[in-house]
């Protein structure tokens, strides 16, 4: 009786502590979901505004003497001083009353610096618009661009993120003109980096990213599967090869950094390869990816039956032909998942790219794989670095593409692993 009373207590002790151990593992994952909802939340709520911008409608009078234009010469050959200065003459005729010559230079720091590249598009495009009126819609400044996308905020002691409450009050009026309004940010897409927040783009670091990726994969994904294949079919065990083994292995905790001074010790400084581009970019971060490279495809191959193996040299194959016709083709869904994880690393890799030099503002979208150029990490870091409110929204913004090419990197890794894997 008693050892029957002692089994029930010990029995009931032992539910209650794995109630409780559940209990806190769904603590610790509740916890975290949390933490990484408010995480993305916070940088959603920021950044969606990084997307859309305000513009400002005005009747822009194409006047060839306000533009310098001589007769019969090419609208594309003037500056875009000359077209912005036109924006800021169709600005203030909007605004008759104001004469005062400090009033007028408050107004016209209402339009961005985008606006004359705008009017040159438009004029370029469109050549009878010369001598001629067009309503057309224009970008504004970044001060007014938060003034609008912040709500409207009333009358403020000292203006608001740098605007008057006079710019206010015209903003205001345009406002009841139905002549502002909020637009999809094409720019943010299509422009490189600027040093106006409401002109800066992330097309040159995608760029810069895309052709930094494809020399890190020509580089890392032949040298890492042709390493692996090596080590684990054709190599002997001894003590070289348990060295290399181990060696990989620690490659792969290295920090990042350490692979960005290698770079730049032997690309730059030894081979003389261009700083800040995407060659030496892409170059680097094929050193530190290829451990990662290496291990997956090594642990793909060694998943493979020794009994494939076996059953092929039974029929004659060679070496060669075991490993090209039946290892690889079996364990590729292996090799292209670690292949994708490393290359996910990459895209948001920065230390190793602030060592090369791709930390350099570069306002030119990238050309070639050997142009100046930046990437999307160390872009994110430059506006968040950056003074100006108008960057916080880019920098959240930023994040988002980058977070979203990153999820679909992942979600790709995983299609294919439960696509074409294989359970013996």
């Amino acid at each position: 009786m008693n050892s029957g009373t002692s089994n029930n207590r010990w029995h009931h002790r032992r539910r209650r502590a794995e109630r409780r151990f559940r209990f806190y593992g769904q603590c610790a994952l509740g916890l975290a979901m949390l933490m990484l909802v408010i995480l993305v939340g916070s940088i959603v709520m920021r950044g969606a505004s990084g997307f859309v911008q305000t513009q400002l409608r005005l009747a822009v009078m194409f006047d060839p003497t306000l533009l310098g234009l001589p007769p019969g010469s090419d609208a594309g050959d003037v500056p875009i001083s000359n077209y912005q200065r036109l924006a800021q003459a169709s600005l203030k005729a909007a605004f008759p009353g104001v004469v005062d010559r400090r009033e007028g230079r408050d107004l016209s720091n209402l339009i961005s610096l985008n606006a004359g590249a705008v009017l040159k598009r438009a004029l370029v495009k469109e050549p009878e618009l010369l001598g001629r009126t067009k309503n057309l819609w224009l970008p504004v400044a970044s001060a007014a661009d938060l003034y609008v996308k912040g709500g409207w905020p009333a009358h403020t002691p000292g203006g608001y993120n740098g605007l008057s409450d006079r710019q206010m009050e015209w903003l205001r009026a345009l406002r009841e003109k139905g002549a502002i309004r909020t637009a999809f940010n094409r720019a943010f897409f299509t422009q490189g980096d600027s040093r106006a927040p409401e002109h800066a783009g992330f097309l040159g670091a995608m760029l810069g990213s895309a052709f930094t990726l494809i020399v890190c994969l020509l580089v890392a994904f032949p040298l890492g599967v042709m390493t692996a294949v090596y080590l684990e079919e054709f190599a002997r065990k001894s003590a070289l090869a348990g060295l290399i083994e181990v060696n990989i292995n620690n490659l792969a905790a290295v920090p990042s950094i350490v692979f960005g001074l290698l770079g730049l010790a032997v690309y730059i400084n030894v081979m003389g390869l261009p700083r800040s581009s995407a060659l030496v970019g892409g170059m680097t971060l094929a050193l530190m990816i290829l451990p990662v490279i290496i291990i997956a495809t090594r642990a793909a191959l060694s998943s493979v039956p020794a009994s494939i193996r076996d059953a092929a040299r039974a029929l004659g194959a060679s070496p060669i032909q075991v490993v090209w016709h039946h290892a690889l083709p079996l364990s590729l869904p292996g090799i292209m998942t670690g292949t994708i994880l490393g290359m996910a690393r990459a895209i948001g890799e920065t230390a190793p790219l602030l060592m090369i030099g791709m930390v350099a503002f570069v306002a030119d979208t990238p050309t070639g794989f050997t142009s100046p150029a930046t990437v999307m990490p160390v872009q994110i870091y430059l506006w968040a670095s950056s003074p100006e409110p108008g960057f916080a929204e880019k920098t959240a913004a930023g994040i988002i593409v980058l977070l979203v090419l990153l999820l679909a990197m992942n979600a790709l890794a995983i299609f294919l692993r439960k696509r074409f894997e294989v359970r013996w």
